[in-house]
C-alpha cells in the first residue's frame, strides 16, 4: 500500500494498536487474534466481529486491544419483531417532518421501514489453523454478527465475521429459523463477505438494502445490526464526522473509510448504515476505543463496496485491490524540491522504493517524482482533489482500479517529464498479512519443524503483543523488507520436537533458515525439495544469528518417522508441500 514514509517504526504505547474483537465460544474463553494488526498512534482501532452467542455469558473473546466489556453499550434502539403483514408496505420517507430537526429520522418511519427487514443475523462456526501445532486446527467456537440482504439473492456482512468458517447460517429479522449460508467471496483488504443462500423460502417477502452515494459531512446516518446486550435488532444513530483514506484492522491496508459518530459495538460488524432516504451508504466494521475519543466508529462506504460487487461480477470470485507498488515521500520542503530538480509550478512525490515484484519496477525507479496519476496531479503532501473543499491521499486513485488494470502516471526524472502506462497489481507481501483460508504449510525433518512466517503465525507465537514480543529479525523483515519474487518466503524453524537425534538444538525457536547446505533458501517447498533430494552426507542448516544446524542426512531421515508416530503427526510436510 502507497504510505507516506518514514512510516512509525518505534513501539507505540500500550493502549495505541489496531485490533480485532472476534466472539467466544459459549464456555471457553480462550483468547483469539485473527487479524493483522497496524500501527496507529494514540489509537486502538476495534473490529467488532461478533458478540458471544451464549446470552448467559458475556465473556468475548480478545485480541490485541481491550476486552468487549471496556465496550459501550447501545443505548436503547431496540425494535420488537415485525408485525405480520408488515413486509412489502410502501416505503416510508426517513426525512424529518415539519418542526422536527433536519436530518433525524422519525422512530416510528424507522421500525415500519422496509429495508429494516433485510437485516439479517449471521451464525458462523470457525474453525482457525493452529500455527504451533500446524498439522491440526484448534477448537471450534461459534459467533454473532450482522448482514443485510442485497439484490441478487445476496447477503453482504464483514469478513472477519466468516473468517476460518465452518458453518454459517442467517437469520432473518422476526423469524425463527436459520437457514443454511454458502460463503460466495471473502474480499480480506475490504473487510467484506458475501453470501447467497438457497432455500427460496428465505428469500420472499423481502426488499432487497439499495446503495446510496458517498455521503457528506454531517449527514445523518443509523446503523442496524445484532450488537451485544440483546438477541433483537438494534438501531443507532449519528453523523458522518470524516471522510478519508482509513487503515482497515482486518485487510491491514488502507482504503476510503467512513467515520459517524454512531456507536458500533460486537456484534454490529456486516451490518449496513442508512441515510435519511433509507439507502445504504456503508458496512459498519470497526470503532475507535481510546481513552480520550468517544463514539468513533467506522464504515466501509460505497465506493469500496460498489468495487468489491463489480469485481465479484467480473471475475466470478474477489481477485482484490491493486497496488502501485511503491513508498514515496513528501516534498514540500522546497531546497529538496529545488535539489531534484523541480520547477516552481511543479507539485508532486518522490519515490523512495518500487516493489521489486510489482509491475512498476520495469518503469519507475527510486528518486523519480510522481506528478500525477490518471491526469489528476498529485500534490506534495500526497493528496489529489476529492470534492468541495476535502482533499483525499492519491492512494484513493489506486484503490478505484481493478487488478489488471492500468494507470497512466507522470513522472519527472532527472528534471526530464516522462508518461508512461503502470500496469496494476496485487501487493505481494513477504509477510502475508493473510492466509486466506489455506491450512498453514509445515515440513519435518529430524524432529525439527519448519514453517513460513505470516502475521497470524507472529499473533499465534507471541499474542496480542506479537509487535512488541516478537525476534527483532522478524519484525524488521515485517515493517521493511520487499519481496524479491513472487515464490519468496520466510521460512523459520518454528520449533523443536525434542529426540535424541536433535540434542543441543532444543532451545531454537522462530529463527529464520537463510541456507541450506549453502544454498539459500527462496520459500519452504523449496527447502523440503533440496533436503529430500540431498544426497550429501550432512545437512546443514545456516539460520540467523549465524546460528547452523547440521544432522547426519541417513540418521535424520531415519529417525523422523518414530518422532512423527510419537506426536501423532500424520506426515512430515503439509498436502502443499507434496505437488
Amino acid at each position: 500500500m502507497e504510505t507516506p514514509p518514514p512510516r512509525k517504526r518505534g513501539r507505540p504505547p500500550k493502549n495505541a494498536k489496531l485490533a480485532n474483537y472476534p466472539a467466544s465460544t459459549g464456555s471457553q474463553s480462550n483468547s483469539r487474534t485473527d487479524v493483522a494488526q497496524v500501527t496507529k498512534p494514540d489509537a486502538a482501532m476495534v473490529n467488532h466481529n461478533n458478540n458471544n452467542n451464549n446470552n448467559s455469558n458475556s465473556d468475548s473473546r480478545k485480541a490485541d486491544a481491550k476486552e468487549v466489556d471496556d465496550l459501550e453499550m447501545i443505548e436503547g434502539g431496540t425494535i420488537p419483531p415485525s408485525r405480520p403483514g408488515q413486509r412489502g408496505r410502501p416505503k416510508k420517507s426517513l426525512m424529518a417532518k415539519k418542526g422536527e430537526p433536519a436530518g433525524k429520522a422519525r422512530s416510528d418511519d424507522v421500525k415500519d421501514a422496509p429495508f429494516m427487514d433485510a437485516v439479517v443475523k449471521v451464525f458462523c462456526v470457525h474453525t482457525e489453523p493452529n500455527f504451533s501445532l500446524p498439522w491440526q486446527r484448534k477448537r471450534q467456537f461459534s459467533s454473532n454478527s450482522s448482514g443485510f440482504i442485497i439484490k441478487d439473492r445476496r447477503v453482504l456482512t464483514n469478513a472477519h465475521s466468516v473468517e476460518h468458517h465452518t458453518q454459517v447460517k442467517v437469520k432473518r429479522r422476526g423469524s425463527d429459523t436459520k437457514y443454511l449460508a454458502t460463503v460466495l467471496a471473502i474480499g480480506t483488504e475490504c473487510d467484506i463477505a458475501m453470501l447467497t443462500v438457497s432455500n427460496d423460502e428465505f428469500w420472499e417477502d423481502v426488499t432487497p438494502v439499495e446503495f446510496g452515494s458517498l455521503p457528506r459531512l454531517q449527514d445523518a446516518v443509523t446503523v442496524v445490526g445484532y450488537p451485544i446486550g440483546g438477541d433483537t435488532i438494534s438501531v443507532t444513530s449519528g453523523v458522518v464526522s470524516r471522510i478519508e483514506v482509513t487503515s482497515y484492522v482486518h485487510g491491514a491496508t488502507e482504503l476510503l473509510g467512513v467515520q459517524i459518530d454512531a456507536a458500533i459495538n460486537a456484534g454490529n460488524s456486516g451490518g449496513p448504515a442508512f441515510n435519511d432516504r433509507g439507502e445504504c451508504v456503508g458496512i459498519a466494521f470497526q470503532s475507535l476505543k481510546h481513552d480520550d475519543a468517544e463514539n468513533i466508529g467506522y464504515v466501509i462506504p460505497t465506493p469500496v463496496i460498489n468495487h468489491f460487487i463489480t469485481d465479484y461480477a467480473r471475475n466470478g470470485d474477489y481477485t482484490g485491490f491493486p497496488i502501485l507498488g511503491i513508498e514515496w515521500q513528501k516534498m514540500e520542503n522546497p531546497d529538496l524540491r529545488k535539489a531534484l530538480g523541480m520547477m516552481a509550478n511543479q507539485k508532486g512525490v518522490r519515490i523512495r522504493r518500487v516493489e521489486p515484484t510489482a509491475p512498476a519496477a520495469k518503469q519507475l525507479q527510486s528518486s523519480d517524482i510522481l506528478l500525477s496519476f490518471d491526469s489528476i496531479d498529485v500534490a506534495n503532501d500526497g493528496t489529489v482533489p476529492f470534492r468541495h473543499g476535502e482533499r483525499i491521499g492519491f492512494s484513493y486513485l489506486v484503490s478505484q482500479k481493478y487488478t489488471g488494470e492500468s494507470a497512466r502516471v507522470r513522472i519527472l526524472r532527472e528534471s526530464k517529464i516522462k508518461e508512461c502506462d503502470i500496469h496494476l497489481a496485487n501487493h505481494n507481501r513477504l509477510v502475508p498479512a493473510h492466509i486466506k483460508g489455506k491450512p498453514p504449510a509445515y515440513y519435518i525433518l529430524a524432529g525439527i519443524v519448519f514453517a513460513a512466517i505470516s502475521v497470524p503465525y507472529l499473533r499465534s507465537e507471541y499474542g496480542k503483543d506479537y509487535d512488541y514480543d516478537a525476534p527483532v529479525k522478524l519484525l524488521d523483515k515485517l515493517l521493511h523488507a520487499m519481496s524479491q519474487t513472487d515464490e519468496e518466503q520466510l521460512v523459520v524453524i518454528s520449533q523443536v520436537l525434542v529426540a535424541d537425534i536433535n540434542i543441543g538444538y532444543e532451545d531454537i525457536v522462530n529463527t529464520q533458515v537463510l541456507a541450506f547446505n549453502g544454498t539459500s533458501v527462496r520459500n519452504l517447498k523449496h527447502l523440503a525439495n533440496m533436503v529430500e533430494n540431498c544426497g550429501d552426507q550432512f545437512l546443514r542448516f545456516d539460520l540467523e544469528y549465524q546460528q547452523i544446524v547440521v544432522l547426519e542426512a541417513a540418521a535424520a531421515k531415519a529417525a523422523t518417522p518414530e518422532i512423527l508416530s510419537t506426536h501423532c503427526i500424520p506426515s512430515a510436510m503439509s498436502d502443499d508441500l507434496k505437488t
